[in-house]
């Protein structure tokens, strides 16, 4: 045991030391991809090397190339601050090394449960849905929609999940023009593919018009998905849920949403009403690597139907444990057998926080968004983009034509990142390019905002000097 003593403390010391720097310089990666690249590309080795040894190389070579998604001033996505008691909790499932795909490991699967309960409790969804613990939003909407494929196929007489899609029922899928780019990789994935959609009109904020579904949603009696969102990725715009659940339910469609960070309104009362509406749909989906601070990897699929969720995943074979009726079996609601006891990090978190905790992180980054966008906005040439309802903003700079304002807002984000106060990252949005700030570490403070807006306002006077 002392090999291993010796080499978790080595990694304690490296961490603590990398969140200590990070806390304080928020500066882009200093070492590019190929430089790094250079570094790692070695012939296979021929003989083994002391662990201790190549944990140092390990800290060398990544010196200098890691994303400062940790720190209180990253801005660049939507991305927690893998809070301390999540990383504990996480350390602890990698030493545990325990297989989360069944009742073997009890404690895993009884903790799972625990957190399944709360989560579905603190978001306010039906009780008894059922949660799948899954690497991220992506997997998470493809597991939400293949049992959408299942419940809408079978009231159909398909069963897809026996006989495959050859042959089956066309399923209309209905999804807003600016729904994430994840979704459509989802769709790929269940073998619905990314072109058969029917893409529905939104608003200036990236909402989906329910006037557009409902003239665009088939009249014959096929079946049907609709895709809504729950905080749209730029603007953090919220589709009108009760309008949009009362078409699908008139057309019998199966209604997902997609909510990989903006479900978390739900669990505050200052921005529930966001939400409205948004408990009728069939499935939801939300990350707990966002807005719940849980380390990588960590996304939640989560379906009212709990039986055609299990349906669409549950796989089984003879020398697997028999278990009891009525147990929750972790791996009846992801596509996998083999993966980490992802559920532990999430209820420590939950637990750590409890449920005022979320919701007062989550109506904190809020008022931290409106509070840069207020500083930004009373800066000569600097535009908000959007309107400010949780905890996006985006900005453009100058003025001119869109090439213009491109030029302009790419330098202030090159100058920014450059800076090292702060990272903010950019995207384009109706034809405009826009540097987008999302507020969601952990650690972020007003004095972190201040010095950020500060930083950003210093870089655009730069860029006007130099014109």
């Amino acid at each position: 045991m002392s090999d291993l003593r010796g080499l978790l403390t080595q990694a304690l010391d490296q961490a603590v030391a990398y969140r200590e720097e990070v806390a304080g310089n928020s500066a882009a990666p200093q070492i590019g991809y190929h430089e790094l690249r250079e570094r790692v590309l070695r012939p296979v080795p021929e003989q083994g090397t002391d662990p201790s040894q190549v944990l140092e190389e390990l800290a060398t070579i990544a010196d200098g190339g890691l994303m400062p998604m940790v720190g209180p001033r990253f801005f660049g996505w939507v991305i927690g601050a893998s809070h301390p008691a999540g990383v504990a909790a996480d350390w602890l499932v990698t030493a545990w090394g325990q297989n989360a795909f069944h009742t073997a490991t009890p404690a895993v699967a009884a903790i799972e449960e625990a957190a399944e309960r709360w989560l579905v409790e603190i978001l306010d969804l039906p009780r008894g849905s059922s949660v799948g613990f899954a690497t991220g939003a992506t997997v998470a909407n493809g597991i939400c929609l293949a049992a959408a494929r299942t419940g809408t196929l079978l009231k159909h007489g398909w069963d897809p999940d026996a006989d495959g899609l050859f042959g089956a029922p066309p399923v209309e899928v209905l999804i807003g023009a600016d729904a994430h780019s994840s979704l459509f990789s989802s769709l790929q994935l269940i073998g619905f593919g990314y072109n058969r959609v029917k893409g529905i009109a939104t608003d200036g904020q990236g909402r989906m018009l329910p006037e557009d579904l409902a003239a665009r949603i088939g009249k014959a009696g096929g079946p049907k998905i609709v895709i809504a969102q729950a905080g749209q990725i730029n603007t953090g715009g919220y589709d009108p849920f009760a309008e949009i659940v009362e078409i699908g339910r008139a057309h019998g469609a199966w209604v997902h949403v997609d909510g990989a960070f903006g479900l978390w309104a739900r669990a505050t009362p200052s921005h529930r009403h966001l939400t409205e509406g948004i408990e009728g749909a069939d499935s939801w989906v939300t990350d707990g690597h966002k807005w719940l601070q849980v380390p990588y990897d960590s996304g939640f699929a989560i379906v009212r139907d709990r039986e055609l969720h299990q349906r669409a995943m549950t796989q089984w074979s003879s020398y697997l444990p028999h278990f009891g009726q009525g147990d929750r079996v972790p791996s009846a609601f992801v596509p996998e057998l083999s993966r980490r006891a992802r559920g532990v990090a999430v209820w420590t978190m939950l637990k750590t926080l409890g449920r005022d905790g979320i919701a007062e992180l989550v109506s904190r980054h809020c008022a931290l968004a409106l509070r840069f966008a207020e500083r930004l906005a009373r800066e000569p040439g600097i535009r908000i983009v959007n309107e400010v309802t949780i905890n996006q903003v985006i900005v453009n700079f100058g003025s001119g034509d869109a090439g213009a304002r491109r030029a302009a807002t790419e330098a202030v984000i090159e100058k920014v990142q450059a800076g090292g106060v702060c990272f903010a990252g950019g995207a384009e949005w109706r034809g405009d390019w826009v540097m987008r700030l999302s507020v969601s570490s952990g650690a972020t403070t007003e004095a972190d905002i201040d010095l950020s807006a500060d930083a950003i306002i210093a870089a655009w006077r730069q860029v006007q000097a130099q014109d």
